[in-house]
């Protein structure tokens, strides 16, 4: 460790810093005052332009979505470069940007995999900001401020794009982890997110009808601004971990740190002194050990899951093995997310039908998930998905091609495909899941992790009945079956008398899709737009033979015939340039 600082030097009294920290308060509200939608969307322009991303959509994920499912080694390269250009672009950006890349990278059901290959390379690991900027905000956020600890290291333990940990020792308490918000980075993300929402409201508009009925943009990007802002909130935070917590009972090898005070920018919690769970020495656990971690961080993971939470970053970075304890200690709980239940335990069933070979009850279970829209061939779905779900039987959970994450992804990947509406945070999920997977194989390469969580399955369907049984979740159903119970001779009878009187009536409404409807549209403005053409031919026609030797309105009847044809045959191509256009973009007309 560095040298310790002192929080107050000798030469300077505890005055003259508080002096100090209120003009750096100043300089903090300067540069949020300069931080505006004007100039971040300026920015956001030229930072694209400068990276030549103004094609990305047509160049690259226009091709991955209509199909092409395999790339030729030139069209890998170029897309690898667009993907460069895309994270030196984000990298440039900043904090909003890297934490949207993170998301993307997610999302590779949407974008092509030699881009999100570069993208898995952006930077969150970014120069610090000045030490006495992190001081100011403790002063501010803390009941006792600085005098708090009785010292913090100036040198960061970690220095992200959203936080910054420091290494400090609590006056007469222990040494514990300071957790502390940059103090521009929540302006920055809620001017940017503006931003971004117009482009996406945009976007969503040029995709093609089959697209626009599958992929909700807007969606997307409100889920990555809650988990964001939720990341943000360090009060948020300290909460998780509470709840997290509660689990430690279960689990013998897997740990949460200890909270001891949190506020909106600032977060104080236990020091865990020991390795990332991929520097570990290897000698320092005995096989017995290594498998029992193992077992305890997939089985923390898959509880937590079913009970309606999930860890979306749970890599070799976010996890310790404390010297003392022995135990893997989840250190970093910002990116999580909350999960319906019923989903989850629709991801098990299907990895319980892998299991067993059943390939066909994985794909109706999977279909679950996917909404069909107008557009979708459910029977090419399904197909699909059962080849996809073969792959996977029998396969050892111990490598990068055949983990469960990655099937969810694949699997989301033909939903999107075939224009089915996949829930946005099923990708978060895969890409948390896969983390786990990879945390698990830092510590025991040799045990398949697909075996780790079929030895759980006793656990997982108790949960699953506790839940389908359980009286509250059943509550309205039982409600409704007694009114139905209730209230059943009295409806029989209403339906007799109106029978018998003869005053039966069906009242049908047909309601059609935003898709259709814009379609007709289109069909009866053009249809429109021709009768006032043919309107226009024919009035000319009728003026000219019924002013043999006048004028009308001033104008000679060669002059009213040729403007009439000039008018016509304009609607005439601007109506032939649309029924071209219509094949590519959304028409108006």
């Amino acid at each position: 460790m560095n040298a310790v600082k002192e929080k107050v030097s000798p030469e300077k009294t505890y005055t003259d810093l508080l002096s100090a920290l209120s003009a750096v308060g100043e300089i903090i509200e300067k540069e949020i005052a300069e931080i505006t939608i004007g100039k971040r969307r300026r920015k956001i322009i030229s930072v694209f332009a400068k990276n030549s991303l103004g094609m990305l959509m047509k160049d690259s994920i226009v091709r991955k979505l209509i199909g092409k499912r395999t790339l030729s080694q030139t069209e890998n390269e170029h897309l690898r470069k667009i993907g460069e250009r895309l994270r030196l672009a984000f990298e440039e950006l900043g904090p909003t940007f890297i934490k949207l890349g993170q998301v993307l990278v997610t999302r590779q059901d949407l974008l092509p995999e030699p881009i999100t290959l570069e993208l898995e390379k952006l930077l969150d690991k970014v120069p610090p900001v000045e030490f006495s900027k992190i001081q100011y905000i403790i002063e501010r956020e803390l009941p006792d401020g600085l005098n708090t600890f009785e010292w913090i290291d100036e040198e960061p333990l970690g220095s992200a794009s959203l936080a910054q940990v420091y290494k400090a020792k609590l006056k007469d308490g222990p040494i514990v982890a300071l957790k502390v918000v940059r103090p521009t980075v929540e302006k920055l993300f809620q001017t940017d997110i503006t931003v971004i929402k117009k482009m996406a409201a945009m976007l969503q508009k040029r995709l093609p009808s089959e697209l626009q009925a599958a992929v909700d943009l807007n969606g997307l990007i409100q889920d990555y601004y809650s988990s964001a802002m939720d990341e943000l909130d360090m009060m948020e935070e300290a909460r998780k971990m509470k709840e997290m917590k509660k689990y430690e009972k279960k689990s013998e090898y897997v740990a949460v740190p200890e909270v001891y005070d949190a506020t909106k920018n600032v977060l104080i919690m236990e020091y865990i002194d020991g390795w990332l769970i991929k520097d570990f020495p290897v000698d320092f656990f005995t096989f017995e050990e290594r498998v029992k971690i193992m077992i305890d961080l997939v089985h923390h993971y898959v509880q937590t899951m079913l009970d309606g939470h999930y860890h979306a970053d749970a890599h070799g970075s976010n996890i310790m093995i404390n010297k003392h304890t022995k135990k893997a200690v989840i250190i970093d709980w910002g990116m999580t997310g909350r999960m319906d239940s019923i989903m989850a335990q629709i991801l098990m069933r299907v990895i319980m039908h892998i299991q067993l070979n059943q390939a066909e009850d994985a794909a109706e279970v999977f279909m679950e998930l996917m909404t069909p829209t107008i557009y979708t061939d459910v029977v090419k779905v399904k197909d699909q998905l059962r080849t996809l779900v073969l792959n996977y039987v029998y396969s050892h959970q111990g490598n990068n091609r055949y983990n469960y994450g990655r099937l969810v992804l694949e699997a989301t990947a033909i939903g999107i495909k075939n224009y089915c509406k996949v829930p946005n945070g099923l990708a978060l999920w895969a890409k948390g899941f896969s983390a786990t997977e990879g945390a698990a194989r830092w510590i025991c390469p040799e045990i398949s992790y697909g075996h780790v969580v079929e030895a759980y399955e006793i656990p997982i369907l108790k949960s699953m009945l506790s839940k389908r049984f359980n009286f509250r979740s059943n509550a309205s159903l039982l409600a409704e079956s007694a009114e139905m119970v209730a209230t059943f001779p009295r409806r029989v009878n209403k339906i007799m008398e109106i029978l018998s009187d003869n005053r039966f009536r069906v009242n049908m409404q047909i309601q059609p899709d935003p898709v259709t409807r814009n379609t007709l549209n289109q069909i009866a403005n053009r249809l429109a737009l021709a009768l006032v053409t043919f309107a226009i031919i024919v009035a000319s026609g009728f003026i000219i033979t019924s002013i043999p030797d006048g004028t009308f309105l001033w104008m000679s009847k060669e002059t009213i015939a040729n403007i009439g044809l000039i008018v016509s045959s304009i609607l005439v191509i601007f109506l032939v340039w649309r029924l071209f256009r219509t094949r590519k973009h959304r028409s108006l007309f």
